[in-house]
């Protein structure tokens, strides 16, 4: 029985295969975490806009009644003083009325830009991890064919894409990567 002499640059391979397999599985675990913060940051601002839109009809018939209102005092000359009065309190009922939805609105669309703003972070940070998972795959796939066949060149190759996706990996947590090398 021969005894094979295991070549060294394997025990390397081992380490760093697990390694780029743990933080595959961070980067899909975070990635999966970003992309569900995607989606509910995009419903609560889809929330915040038919919020706004409500105020915004409501303000409308506000206004259609004051509109209305005005028309009614102008075209009315048998009213009295005091009917003139009423008329001319719900008026200015009315225009605060449309005041405040305004004011509410503003607050509103403020919110609904806020949530479109984290979901699109959200997205992005989400996107990085899954482009780091990509090529901490590829990374694992060839180091597992390089141990398989014991050729050297194979896992350096895999080292490189390694690397490659634990850049992006780190990127996912602190976005210092530049737009354009978003892949996808």
């Amino acid at each position: 029985m021969t005894d094979e002499k295991k070549e060294p640059w394997l025990n390397y391979l081992a380490l760093t295969t697990v390694i780029l397999a743990v933080c595959a599985t961070l980067a899909t675990f975070k990635g999966g975490g970003s992309s569900t913060r995607s989606v509910l940051n995009q419903s609560h601002a889809a929330n915040q806009w038919a919020y706004y839109q409500s105020k915004s009809i409501k303000g409308y018939i506000h206004e259609a009644q004051k509109d209305n209102l005005e028309f009614g005092l102008k075209s009315s000359v048998n009213l009295s003083k005091r009917e003139r009065n009423e008329y001319l309190k719900k008026v200015k009922e009315y225009q605060q009325e449309m005041k405040r939805y305004d004011e509410e609105k503003a607050q509103i669309q403020k919110d609904a830009k806020k949530y479109e703003a984290l979901q699109l972070d959200s997205q992005k940070h989400a996107q990085v991890f899954g482009i780091a998972v990509i090529f901490l795959q590829i990374a694992i796939l060839l180091s597992s064919i390089a141990a398989l066949l014991k050729k050297k060149p194979v896992w350096v190759m895999g080292l490189v894409l390694g690397s490659v996706g634990l850049v992006y990996f780190a990127s996912g947590f602190l976005m210092f990567l530049p737009d354009y090398l978003l892949l996808f």
